[in-house]
C-alpha cells in the first residue's frame, strides 16, 4: 500500500515539475515573441518616421497650382513630378489622417527643399499661397490685356475678355466700357493666383486710385483733362512716338491742337479705327473710315485709349514741352523720329520729303 501511494505522489511531482517546465519555456517564448515583436514595431516605426519626414528635395523651389476643380489627384501627380514626393503610399495615409482629401483648396503653393509630408499637408490644407507677381505692359488691346492676365492667373483669357467688355462691371469701377482699360496701370502687382474676376478688378481700381493721386491729379486738372482723357492722350502719344524723349514733345502738340479747337489728325487712331496697327502709310481712304476714333473726321479725343499707355507715356502727358508745334511728320529717314513744324507750309514739306522716302523704299 506505501509503495502505490509513493508512486502516485511521485507521479504528480512529476507532473507539477513538468508543467512549471513547460511554464517557463512558454514564458520565455513568450518573452522572445514579445521582444521580437516589439524590435519589429520599433524598426517599422523608425523606418516610417523616417519617411514621414524624410524631406522633399525640388532642389529649387517649386510651385504647385491648384486650380477651381480642387483634384486631389492632380495636386499628387503635381507633387510627384515637380517636388520629388518622398512615399505617395505615406502621403496618402498622412493626408486622410490629416483630412486633407476633402479640404483641398486652390491656389498657388510654394514647395521648398527641406519641408516634409506633414509640412506640405498642413501648407495645402491652410490655403496659406505665394502670391504672384502679375506684370502687363505694353499692350494694346483688349485682347492682349486678356492673354497676358492669363498666363499669370487661374483666369482663362475669353472670361477676362468678356469682363473687360461688361459694360455692367465697368460701370461698378466708375467707368464704361470703352475707357475700362485705362484702369490698368502698368507695373507689377503682388496678388493671388487664383484672384477672381471681381476681385480683380476692384484690386486695379484700387492700384489706380493709388497712382492717380493728389499730385497727378492736379497735373491733370492743369491741363484741362480728367485723368481718364490724359490717359487716352497718353495712348496717342506712346503709339505716334517711338521714342520716350518725343512724348513731351508730342503731349505739348496734341494740348496745342486741343485748346485751338483743332482736329488732332492722329494717324494712330486712324489705324485702330481702321483694326489694323501695322499699316505704314495712311491714304485717303484711311482717312474717310467712320469712325468715333477717327480724329481726323471727329473733333476732340476719341472715346477711350487706343491702347494701354504706359506711366511714362502718362506723365509726359501731365507734364507737357511748353511749345509753339502744330504739326509733325516722320523723319524721312524713316528713324522713327520726327520732325515739328509750327506752320502748315513747314509741315507740308516734311510730309512731301517723308512721302518721297516711302515711294522710294516700294512702301504705297
Amino acid at each position: 500500500m506505501e509503495s502505490s501511494y509513493f508512486c502516485a505522489d511521485f507521479s504528480s511531482l512529476m507532473m507539477q515539475e513538468m508543467e512549471q517546465v513547460n511554464k517557463k519555456k512558454t514564458n520565455r517564448l513568450l518573452l522572445w515573441v514579445a521582444a521580437v515583436s516589439l524590435l519589429l514595431i520599433l524598426l517599422v516605426g523608425i523606418y516610417a518616421d523616417r519617411l514621414i519626414y524624410q524631406p522633399f528635395s525640388p532642389g529649387d523651389t517649386v510651385y504647385i497650382y491648384i486650380d477651381e476643380k480642387r483634384n486631389y489627384e492632380e495636386v499628387i501627380d503635381q507633387l510627384q513630378k515637380k517636388a520629388a514626393l518622398p512615399s505617395e503610399k505615406i502621403f496618402r495615409l498622412l493626408a486622410k489622417h490629416m483630412h486633407y482629401p476633402d479640404r483641398v483648396k486652390s491656389g498657388r503653393y510654394a514647395i521648398r527643399h527641406g519641408m516634409t509630408m506633414p509640412d506640405v499637408i498642413r501648407l495645402l490644407r491652410s490655403g496659406k499661397q505665394t502670391p504672384v507677381n502679375l506684370t502687363f505692359n505694353n499692350l494694346r488691346t483688349r485682347e492682349n490685356l486678356a492673354g497676358r492676365l492669363s498666363q499669370q492667373l487661374m483666369l482663362d483669357s475669353l472670361t477676362l475678355l468678356h469682363a473687360l467688355r461688361d459694360p455692367s462691371l465697368a460701370e461698378r469701377q466708375g467707368f464704361n466700357e470703352e475707357t475700362l482699360i485705362a484702369m490698368f496701370i502698368p507695373n507689377t502687382y503682388e496678388v493671388y493666383w487664383d484672384t477672381g474676376v471681381e476681385q480683380l478688378m476692384k484690386r486695379m481700381k484700387k492700384e489706380y486710385d493709388v497712382f492717380w493721386n493728389d499730385v497727378r491729379r492736379k497735373k491733370a486738372q492743369e491741363t484741362g483733362l480728367t485723368p481718364t482723357e490724359v490717359s487716352i492722350l497718353a495712348s496717342i502719344v506712346e503709339e505716334e512716338a517711338t521714342y520716350a524723349d518725343e512724348y513731351p514733345i508730342v503731349a505739348g502738340l496734341y494740348l496745342n491742337r486741343l485748346k485751338r479747337g483743332m482736329r488732332l489728325e492722329a494717324d494712330p487712331t486712324v489705324k485702330f479705327a481702321v483694326g489694323d496697327c501695322s499699316l505704314q502709310r495712311i491714304l485717303f481712304k484711311h482717312l474717310e473710315v467712320e469712325s468715333p476714333y477717327n480724329t481726323y473726321r471727329n473733333n476732340g479725343l476719341p472715346p477711350g485709349p487706343i491702347r494701354i499707355p504706359s506711366i511714362a507715356a502718362i506723365d509726359a502727358a501731365l507734364s507737357p514741352q511748353q511749345h509753339h508745334y502744330l504739326f509733325m511728320c516722320a523723319k524721312d529717314d524713316l528713324s522713327g523720329r520726327h520732325n515739328f513744324a509750327v506752320t502748315h507750309a513747314e509741315h507740308t514739306r516734311n510730309a512731301a520729303r517723308y512721302q518721297r522716302a516711302l515711294n522710294r523704299r516700294g512702301i504705297y
